[in-house]
């Protein structure tokens, strides 16, 4: 097995991907950040040459239900119900119709834009007023750039009482953030995803309110399992949900 990090940049996820064709492995996982579109082309070239693509954490469904049967598969959440719940778990810690809210996240990718969008309509649905601001590449690649924008927009709007996310990296820096603006916990209900060391720090101390935990080693494991099973025994992809239980404050000690 060989890894290869893109920092969450889908043109970088495309240029490893044809670097590994060309390396002739049985298989290849890849996440779906690029988008089907991106994507479909290179991936019916590699099939054509007998290796096995199968996918995680970010769903590509066109290219599941083409290249199902050859063993492509998909390891992870179903976004939009990932984002709808982080959002509900949310609103249960006292938002309620009229408040402001920001959802910060990467609406424009493809299917990978559907957790934000869960998010954001569950939060319009209860009657919160929602911004919709997007992750740039460059904060999508390094979280710590966000923080003066995060900084900046809480300062400018005073009456902001949520702010969503369903960014790992972005989630890790929105407790020191709000601590930094001279926020206290519950001042802003934050909604996140993943459990980083940083998020967990949030939820002890109140600062994050809940987390999407997506269980993210089973989505870098299941895929090589799909790999394997698919490879040697010509199994088709599999839809495999890692989960989609959230975290906070409440329950984060028995973790």
């Amino acid at each position: 097995l060989r890894e290869q990090f893109s920092a969450w940049a889908p043109e970088t996820m495309i240029n490893q991907f044809k670097e590994a064709v060309a390396a002739r492995p049985d298989c290849i996982e890849i996440m779906g950040h690029p988008g089907s579109a991106a994507f479909r082309d290179l991936v019916k070239g590699a099939v054509d040459q007998g290796i096995m693509v199968t996918v995680g954490n970010s769903p590509m469904s066109d290219l599941q239900a083409e290249f199902g049967s050859k063993g492509l598969g998909y390891a992870g959440v179903d976004l939009y119900e990932g984002g709808k719940l982080t959002a509900e778990h949310m609103i249960a810690q006292g938002l309620k119709s009229g408040d402001e809210a920001m959802v910060y996240g990467v609406f424009s990718q493809a299917e990978r834009g559907q957790s934000e969008k869960g998010l954001a309509d569950t939060l319009e649905a209860a009657g919160l007023t929602v911004d919709r601001l997007e992750i740039t590449q460059e904060a999508n690649s390094d979280a710590s750039l966000a923080v003066p924008i995060l900084a900046a927009y809480i300062q400018a709007n005073p009456k902001l009482k949520a702010i969503g996310t369903q960014h790992g990296g972005i989630t890790g820096i929105l407790a020191p953030t709000l601590r930094k603006g001279g926020k206290q916990p519950g001042d802003i209900i934050v909604g996140g995803i993943d459990l980083g060391p940083a998020t967990i720090d949030g939820l002890q101390s109140g600062y994050v309110s809940a987390t999407l935990d997506q269980l993210l080693y089973l989505q870098g494991f299941m895929p090589v399992v799909q790999c394997m099973i698919s490879a040697k025994y010509k199994m088709p992809g599999l839809t495999i949900n890692t989960g989609a239980g959230v975290v906070t404050p409440a329950t984060i000690g028995g973790l």
